[in-house]
């Protein structure tokens, strides 16, 4: 009998990350900590740059729309596991998982193309010092940051459309703590190969391209670097690409594991923590990079800190 071309599952299950309430608690506690850790810190970050001239410059303009994804990003999917973890409410329906899955891949969409922007900042910075501020003017730099940002709705808009207008009969059981890609792809039952085809390609242009742009940009910083005559100036140079480059690679890799692949080769307990990689601890990890590697941050906030000190 062929099977209706009707959505009959109005409500999705979050599963989780474990049943048992002893060790529920515990990961609730945990993973509290961590988000208010990460909003904390990323917001500490945000003051210290508005709130100091001397950081009022294209690259840490850049810093601020990424600690301000950092913030979004947890926020969008941490809250609702919380709530499973603390009440076990795992249910999300079909519209708000929907919201879930757009708002996550719009945010995870505009990091891999504001990374691509920050790379460009660093070669500018490098290998044309004397031009930077002509060339990257606070205009450019609010018109490229407003882009990635487009550029992230849409992406977010196709996948979302594709994976929502499919078919959900039978299992609404979704292997992970959110709403993502692969698992619930995995959960339709409607032919999903034409559609992941069409999803992979795009992503893989739009990631691709940014990539390029990212992969480029080092290929000229390095070259410039191995050119320069000073330790002091090559010390200094791979001191403000450390930071972004580490960010990079560790956004990069756990993102391309996640999804430049099938749903048929999805694995609930790598995925589940792979995801936590990018997902919870990137964003706290990145403000920590940043600031740990730079002196004019860790000045700035040393003085950010000892003034909240003095306030309370």
């Amino acid at each position: 009998m062929e099977r209706a071309n009707v959505s009959t599952v109005s409500e999705f299950i979050l599963v989780g990350l474990s049943d048992a309430p002893e060790v529920r608690f515990l990961l609730f506690v945990l993973f509290l900590l961590i988000y208010l850790a990460t909003l904390a810190s990323n917001i500490t970050i945000l003051i210290a740059i508005s709130t100091d001239t001397r950081l009022h410059n294209p690259m840490y303009f850049f810093l601020c729309n990424l600690s301000f994804l950092d913030i979004l990003c947890p926020t969008i999917t941490v809250p609702k596991m919380l709530e499973a973890l603390l009440f076990e409410n795992k249910v999300i329906s079909f519209t708000g998982c929907m919201l879930q899955l757009f708002f996550f891949i719009d945010i995870v969409g505009t990091e891999i193309f504001l990374l691509a922007v920050m790379a460009y900042d660093r070669y500018i910075a490098i290998c044309h010092p004397l031009q930077y501020m002509n060339i990257l003017n606070m205009k450019l730099c609010a018109h490229l940051a407003i882009g990635t940002w487009i550029a992230g709705f849409l992406n977010s808009l196709l996948h979302t459309s594709f994976i929502f207008t499919l078919f959900f009969c039978d299992s609404n059981k979704v292997d992970q703590y959110y709403c993502d890609i692969p698992p619930v792809l995995a959960l339709s039952c409607s032919p999903t190969y034409t559609r992941e085809l069409v999803i992979l390609t795009v992503a893989g242009i739009l990631g691709s391209s940014a990539f390029l742009v990212t992969l480029i940009s080092y290929v000229y910083i390095l070259l410039t670097i191995l050119c320069m005559n000073s330790a002091e100036g090559r010390h200094k140079a791979f001191s403000t690409c450390g930071s972004h480059l580490t960010v990079v690679c560790l956004f990069y890799g756990t993102t391309i594991y996640t999804y430049v692949r099938t749903s048929s080769s999805y694995s609930l307990n790598q995925d589940r923590i792979v995801s936590m990689l990018y997902g919870i601890f990137t964003p706290l990890l990145n403000p920590l990079i940043y600031s740990l590697r730079n002196k004019e941050v860790k000045c700035t906030l040393r003085r950010v800190t000892s003034q909240v000190r003095t306030a309370l």
